[in-house]
């Protein structure tokens, strides 16, 4: 999985599944563009990845906003001077059973998680169609698919980026763009550390492999979906759940 010469670019890129992705492509030999809300984080993050002999740099972005993320992708562009590789991993929860959930509740889920994506979709990929080649990944997750109780948000944020995949995928292919979904399922993150052992022991009880996934493993299928081993897959959604969808 060789990404010599090529330029990724991760949101969410400050920490968690999003860093490892970084690290992940930047293993295999790309520049990476790591962008979080969080200045001072990921540019510190951009910093440890380029230590490992890659150019790497940090850049601040709110990926709610259009116009931020207009002026950041210009400036991305300016400096790598090309972009093979869009992962949309930024994302929050706001997790309210719905008849508590307010419209602020909704609205912010769905502006960094759904729009977040379109927006930096609508900034990079005409970089990738014009150079007849790309590949984007959306981070999407297991609730889009099966949704779940108090994350009606999250989940319709979810399934929404799952919708937008299939559809890009069916525009870009002519011009030679990819665009696959990963959607992981409980994973090993600060988040679900947090949970209470009760909570954390109910999951388990419900994954076949009868652990959580760990960042480095939703970013190895990263990984292959941006490499050239991937090259004729396109419009997929990958579980990386340890099973979890097909239990249910």
């Amino acid at each position: 999985m060789d990404l010599a010469g090529q330029t990724a670019v991760v949101t969410g890129a400050a920490r968690g599944i999003g860093r490892e992705i970084a690290n992940r492509l930047a293993g295999a030999g790309a520049a990476v563009a790591m962008v979080d809300v969080v200045e001072d984080t990921v540019v510190q993050s951009a910093a440890e990845v380029a230590g490992a002999g890659v150019a790497a740099r940090g850049y601040r972005c709110d990926v709610s906003s259009f116009d931020d993320v207009a002026a950041v992708g210009e400036r991305i562009v300016a400096d790598f001077g090309r972009v093979d590789v869009l992962v949309n991993n930024a994302g929050i929860t706001r997790d309210k059973l719905f008849l508590r959930m307010t419209p602020e509740d909704w609205g912010q889920v769905l502006a960094v998680n759904l729009t977040g994506a379109f927006n930096f979709t609508k900034a990079l990929a005409p970089v990738m169609l014009k150079q007849r080649s790309g590949s984007i990944v959306n981070i999407a997750s297991v609730v889009g698919l099966a949704g779940n109780a108090g994350q009606a948000n999250y989940a319709a944020s979810k399934a929404g980026l799952i919708g937008l995949t299939k559809s890009l995928a069916k525009e870009f292919a002519p011009r030679g763009v990819r665009v696959n979904a990963v959607a992981p399922g409980f994973i090993r993150t600060a988040m679900t550390e947090g949970l209470p052992e009760e909570a954390q022991n109910q999951m388990l009880q419900v994954i076949p492999l009868g652990r959580m996934g760990e960042p480095a493993e939703v970013a190895d299928v990263v990984l292959f979906l941006a490499s050239s081993l991937a090259g004729y897959v396109t419009g997929q959604v990958i579980n990386c759940d340890g099973g979890l969808i097909t239990a249910r």
